[in-house]
């Protein structure tokens, strides 16, 4: 499945979160806190939200929603 990330494209298998995907982009930071510090996926189960972003303009938790096709993620910042 192709799904677009901070403007580029990476492809990954059907059933992979988007955590794994920011893994997989090689810079795994979901989001910045307000001094500009990355924070990354935590807990892995939606309970921290350290993984906020940005997919299809609502924000969504990147640790327990699937990729789906053609999907834009964007870090928050």
């Amino acid at each position: 499945m192709r799904l677009i990330l901070d403007g580029e494209a990476l492809v990954l298998p059907e059933g992979t979160s988007v955590a794994a995907a920011l893994a997989a982009s090689g810079d795994d930071h979901a989001r910045s806190d307000l001094a500009g510090r990355p924070r990354a996926p935590f807990c892995g189960m939606g309970i921290c939200q350290e993984c906020r972003v940005c997919i299809d303009g609502r924000r969504r938790l990147a640790c327990v929603t699937l990729i789906r096709e053609g999907m834009k993620v964007e870090r928050t910042r």
